[in-house]
């Protein structure tokens, strides 16, 4: 079974940047898509990017769109999130997930990760 590990978060200043990484272990499937999640206090899970594995196209919420940047290591087994200019709207648990190939959902997720943007 596949285990999404992830790190990075942390306390950061409006304007400031982090990198998150999630880190892919255990028995490897086949891979339609990686993607992070967000959500924040009292807030619904929201999508925040995504990159279809087959060709690396990379999808990206309004919200976040020229401030956040998703991609992956050569191996294939890390996905980072590049956050940059950052507001205190970026305050959330951040969650990496997977999507099996012939998967209609995202079904494997990370344990979550803090970021907050102090103003």
């Amino acid at each position: 079974q596949v285990q999404l590990v992830e790190s990075g978060g942390g306390l950061v200043q409006d304007g400031g940047s982090l990198r998150l990484s999630c880190a892919a272990s255990g028995r490897p499937f086949s891979t339609y898509a990686r993607a992070y999640f967000r959500q924040a206090p009292g807030k619904e899970r929201e999508f925040v990017a995504s990159m279809r594995w087959s060709n690396g196209d990379t999808y990206y919420s309004d919200s976040v769109k020229g401030r956040f940047t998703i991609s992956r290591n050569k191996a294939g087994n890390t996905v980072y999130l590049q956050m940059n200019n950052l507001t205190p709207e970026d305050t959330a648990v951040y969650y990496c997930a997977a999507q099996r190939v012939g998967s209609n959902r995202y079904d494997t997720w990370g344990q979550g990760t803090q970021v907050t943007v102090s103003s």
